[in-house]
């Protein structure tokens, strides 16, 4: 693993030159612990050690931002602008400041949750591990947030406005109502409204209709508790209390399957005249809302993931 090296995390001196850490994990230590010691990299290392080092510490960077739903949220802010009619520059726009803006939430949340995450032992999280270090996550953090800001507003004042309120929701989540009984409304206001991001970008802006508001608020509700029943052993040990974790796993589970559900029938049927492709989804939603209920093992887990994988498909295709 790749850490910057010297004072703090991050900084630090060898023979007067700023260096590179790696720290290096030996297994089967006689007390049955990691042994662990740090080689520094200097300016004057092998080449090759210190583009090892920077491309760890990369890998760390774009792990610690939580890739899958930054990437997952961003190819739904750009289909759904794509299916509104904006031109090539105003979609990258879109997209563009959708990114960053995961980005954000993404980077921020690992910070936040960085003892919580290494009092558990998570091998998954980079700053658990010293992949990379929270001055690093930190830097890039900031970098994002001052980008996401920019490209927001020139969105334009409406659309603009609107996303650093969505993005405040996620950060909000991470820092505070991620541990209270509230934790699924930033969700369900971010999954909601992040549609009219797309449509106020127009000119003129328009509003989206009420159906996509609230099938993307039920998506994201619905995504919530999904995301989270992975977790709940290591959040509870950490005090962690959201809505899910009080509920149990088989109620935010069952729960989850209901409203991914009832996002489907609202996004078939809202428009009005659905053709059949939109009834052919709906009858696949129907096969994984029993599969969800009935299964066992990590089977319902995996089938409540694949509604809310269909819901997206139809929101997009008939928004």
């Amino acid at each position: 693993m790749v850490v910057p090296s010297g004072r703090g995390d991050d900084a630090g001196e060898l023979g007067g030159q700023v260096g590179l850490r790696i720290l290096v994990v030996r297994q089967g230590a006689a007390d049955g612990q990691d042994a662990r010691h740090c080689l520094v990299v200097g300016k004057s290392a092998d080449p090759k050690l210190r583009i090892v080092a920077v491309v760890t510490a990369t890998a760390g960077l774009v792990r610690a931002c939580h890739p899958e739903p930054t990437l997952a949220v961003t190819a739904l802010a750009g289909l759904l602008a794509l299916r509104l009619g904006h031109d090539a520059g105003a979609l990258v726009l879109v997209v563009a400041a959708v990114f960053t803006g995961q980005l954000t939430v993404g980077w921020s949340n690992d910070l936040v949750d960085a003892g919580r995450d290494r009092a558990v032992g998570r091998a998954d999280k980079p700053l658990v591990t010293g992949r990379v270090s929270a001055r690093v996550v930190g830097v890039a953090l900031v970098v994002a947030a001052v980008a996401c800001v920019v490209l927001s507003l020139a969105l334009g004042l409406a659309a603009g406005s609107l996303h650093l309120v969505l993005v405040g929701c996620g950060v909000a989540y991470n820092v505070v109502l991620k541990r209270t009984s509230l934790s699924w409304l930033p969700y369900a206001v971010a999954f909601g409204l992040l549609p009219a991001v797309a449509s106020l970008a127009l000119d003129p802006p328009v509003w989206p209709p009420w159906w996509m508001v609230a099938a993307g608020a039920l998506l994201g509700v619905g995504a919530h508790l999904v995301n989270v029943l992975p977790d709940l052993d290591d959040d509870a040990a950490t005090g962690v209390r959201g809505l899910p974790h009080r509920l149990g796993p088989a109620r935010a589970r069952l729960i989850a399957v209901i409203v991914l559900a009832a996002a489907s029938v609202l996004v078939v049927l809202g428009p009005g005249r659905p053709p059949v492709w939109a009834w052919a989804g709906l009858g696949v939603v129907g096969v994984l809302v029993v599969t969800a209920l009935r299964g066992g093992g990590s089977t319902p887990f995996r089938a409540a993931m694949a509604i809310a994988l269909v819901d997206v498909v139809l929101l997009v295709l008939r928004s």
